[in-house]
């Protein structure tokens, strides 16, 4: 590298270091995300569309599996399973019916419907309403590492682009103006790189949360459903369960 950049560079790298200091001091993070924006260029547009998408997704899922499925796993199968002991089948389809959204609650329901029907088709039931429900569950999930690959690969080129851009116009300037062009340069750089990290990394951490509380989620489901199938198999006597509409048509 040419003698004369280094030198440069050197006094661009001193002198960012208090700059940056100084505005963070004097200004607000509002102010500091709006000059963000002004000095990164196109690529910072780009990759907020890629931050929206990505709480987008994280929003829903907190929502779905937080709030929507979210259920006392331990004290609702105590009670179904004290119904079914005592021979209240309907009133045990009426109680799972209460927690419609969640897939615990519709497998447990379907293998209740078919407990009249012997232990075959309540595996069957059971076995068909496990992979009907539980995909849900996991679902847009693998989604969350795929977008923080984009935005990681956006900043890299918004840097990329940013340089190539700084080192070409660093030859049509004078000498004097070569430093504020080369800092306005590596800025432009270091925010589309800094920006695309950041998304990677809140989408990483939500992907690691979410998959494991999906993949909880349904081995609780999983395990609960292999519990009433051996609770149902053990049953001297099997009451007749009305047949539910519901379940037939999702069959």
């Amino acid at each position: 590298m040419n003698p004369s950049l280094n030198e440069l560079l050197r006094v661009v790298v001193a002198e960012a270091a208090p700059a940056a200091a100084g505005h963070a001091s004097s200004g607000g993070l509002g102010d500091f995300i709006v000059g963000a924006f002004k000095a990164g260029g196109p690529f910072m547009y780009v990759n907020l569309f890629w931050l929206a998408a990505s709480l987008a997704v994280i929003g829903e899922r907190a929502v779905t599996l937080l709030y929507r499925y979210r259920l006392n796993a331990t004290a609702f199968i105590e009670q179904v399973h004290k119904m079914v002991r005592s021979g209240n089948l309907d009133r045990a389809v009426k109680f799972c019916g209460m927690a419609p959204r969640s897939p615990l609650a519709r497998v447990i329901r379907a293998g209740l419907i078919n407990a009249n029907r012997g232990e075959l088709e309540v595996a069957k039931a059971v076995e068909e309403a496990l992979a009907e429900y539980t995909p849900h569950v996991s679902r847009r999930v693998q989604w969350l590492w795929s977008l923080a690959n984009i935005a990681t690969l956006v900043g890299l080129v918004g840097t990329i682009v940013g340089l190539i851009g700084t080192f070409r116009a660093l030859g049509n300037v004078p000498a004097e103006q070569k430093q504020a062009l080369l800092s306005n340069g590596i800025s432009e750089a270091m925010y589309n790189t800094g920006f695309g990290l950041s998304i990677a990394v809140l989408c990483i951490v939500s992907h690691l949360f979410f998959s494991n509380y999906a993949k909880n989620m349904v081995e609780l489901v999983e395990l609960n459903a292999l519990k009433l199938e051996n609770l149902l198999s053990r049953r001297g006597s099997l009451e007749v369960v009305p047949a539910d509409p519901d379940v037939r048509a999702a069959s």
